[in-house]
């Protein structure tokens, strides 16, 4: 009896904490789901892990204020540039999953694991994917002053002259990824001189301190129609009607060469479904908005918002497509400013 007494005490314990379990898991689902429903009470944070002037940054202080309008609520853009991206990113992952956090990240989000060994979140499981927004090609372009036309001319240039080059880049940029693997299939040694974001290195090659640069045409488009640089070709497989007689990088020399800048908005993982459904309807709608298809247009930058089944999957493939590239070549470095 004394026995059987210790086993019915021990089972009606069980059961009340079974119980106390059940009713916690009620009470969390109930609270997630008011959370969920009363969104957005408060000023949402679109984080850009880039300095101002970037191709992201111009996508979300663009749509910034018609997600404040759709919405309902203040969205404001906060830069937070450094190491590639990392230590916005970081931010992200770390920030609270309700939604008043988002990140309008870069497709260098997706290569950050092939790059840094020492990486202190995961880019596939620690974020949610929102929506894919937009893509753009990037424009191959030089200095004025080194005395090249053409692709074909730069890599002439080059290999006379291994190492002797310098690149714009920055450590987990698609400046850096872009021009590494334009060294790789084309046989050419350039130098790369790392910068915090797109902006710095754009000015950097301006003034002259490096020579070659691959960007998103968005933040070269100017530059190169005031001459301050000089277009040597676009990195996608077509050319663009913005600027229809600029060869692809592929046609000039270096066939199979095809890359692009895509943006997308991350919210951290665990934020409700029902939270992630309402920012890719006012993303995607956003995006897709008329007045801005001019804005748009006039920098090459295509809109598209998907769903975040297919951004997931899209973010999936690139990851794993810049692994095949990367990791072979022996980039990784410490994830630091």
């Amino acid at each position: 009896m004394r026995i059987g007494g210790r086993m019915l005490v021990s089972a009606t314990r069980s059961s009340k904490i079974r119980l106390l379990l059940v009713l916690a898991f009620v009470c969390g689902a109930a609270a997630s789901g008011s959370l969920a429903d009363s969104y957005p009470s408060q000023r949402i944070r679109l984080l850009v892990p880039y300095p101002a002037g970037g191709g992201a940054d111009f996508v979300a202080r663009l749509i910034a204020p018609l997600l404040s309008q759709r919405l309902g609520q203040d969205v404001y853009v906060d830069n937070r540039g450094g190491a590639g991206g990392i230590i916005g990113a970081e931010i992200v992952a770390r920030a609270p999953p309700d939604g008043y956090t988002i990140q309008l990240a870069a497709s260098n989000l997706a290569w950050t694991v092939s790059l840094f060994k020492d990486l202190t979140f995961d880019p596939v499981k620690d974020f949610t994917a929102v929506s894919l927004l937009a893509e753009t090609p990037s424009i191959l372009a030089v200095n004025p002053a080194l005395p090249v036309k053409s692709v074909k001319d730069l890599i002439a240039l080059a290999q006379a002259k291994p190492g002797k080059i310098n690149y714009a880049g920055g450590i987990g940029t698609s400046m850096q990824t872009d021009t590494e693997l334009l060294k790789a299939m084309a046989h050419i040694n350039l130098t790369q001189i790392p910068y915090r974001g797109t902006a710095p290195a754009v000015t950097a090659t301006l003034r002259g301190e490096a020579s070659v640069i691959i960007a998103p045409m968005t933040v070269l488009l100017p530059h190169i129609k005031s001459g301050s640089l000089r277009a040597l070709a676009i990195s996608t497989d077509q050319r663009v009607a913005l600027l229809p007689d600029l060869p692809t990088v592929a046609e000039s020399g270096v066939p199979g060469f095809d890359t692009f800048q895509w943006y997308g908005a991350f919210v951290p993982s665990r934020t409700p479904r029902n939270i992630v459904d309402r920012l890719n309807e006012a993303f995607v709608k956003v995006i897709r908005e008329p007045s801005l298809a001019p804005r748009l247009a006039s920098q090459a930058v295509i809109p598209v918002g998907d769903t975040p089944e297919q951004f997931a999957k899209f973010f999936s493939d690139e990851v794993a497509k810049w692994a095949r590239v990367l990791k072979p070549a022996g980039m990784a470095a410490k994830a630091q400013p």
